[in-house]
């Protein structure tokens, strides 16, 4: 086993989970397990993400991510006509296969449910890593890549042009969005399942956000 291999899964773990915890409602202990985590991953814009947390709270988070909030944390808001019920199916097999099962109040295809799946599955490499298991490591390793290429990127960039518009009302989730694209890449060229906000809807998304504060 490679100790710079070892090392670099769990980097990997550490940014997704903490990512995952980021776009989670806030609850008592939500920002203890952020600040534990923030350590664990270099400086850079996730560092910042967390530190910007410290000043979260439950509302502002459902004015954003809750019914009728300004952003859809869901996979399936932003896959145009795709079926919904595949992409949900999907996902599930994903989970099964790797024995992944979310104690959560979040839909599957949540943004911090799929963030957290990802880490999972990086720190299961890691773990393989550990006990030499190049073959595990490597089944892990390719399910990763593969789910962010199936799931993650088709909506990241989307998601993240959305939170972009309510920034100051969250800084923590719209950072969190652009270190989501970071790591799993953005849809395919072409793609039009998700629609860009415009100037228009980004100014009435602001006003949404940042009434009654």
């Amino acid at each position: 086993m490679s100790g710079v291999e070892w090392t670099e899964s769990m980097r990997v773990a550490g940014e997704w989970r903490l990512l995952g915890l980021l776009f989670e409602r806030p609850r008592p202990g939500w920002f203890e397990e952020i600040s534990q985590l923030r350590a664990e991953v270099p400086e850079g814009l996730l560092r910042d993400a967390a530190d910007a947390a410290a000043v979260a709270d439950e509302g502002t988070y459902l004015a954003v991510f809750g019914p009728g909030g300004c952003a859809s944390p869901r996979e399936v808001a932003y896959r145009g006509r795709e079926d919904p019920g595949q992409l949900l199916a999907d996902i599930a097999g994903f989970h099964s296969a790797f024995g992944f099962h979310p104690v959560v109040e979040d839909s599957i295809d949540h943004v911090a449910v799929e963030a957290s799946f990802a880490g999972y599955l990086a720190f299961k490499e890691a773990f393989a890593r550990s006990q030499g298991d190049a073959e595990a490591a490597e089944v892990c390793a390719l399910a990763l890549a593969r789910f962010c290429d199936e799931h993650v990127r088709f909506f990241a960039e989307a998601l993240a042009l959305k939170l972009d518009a309510v920034g100051d009302a969250a800084p923590h989730l719209a950072q969190a969005a652009i270190a989501l694209v970071e790591r799993a890449g953005r849809a395919p060229e072409g793609y039009r399942g998700a629609t860009p906000i415009d100037d228009d809807e980004a100014e009435m998304l602001c006003g949404m956000c940042t009434a009654g504060e």
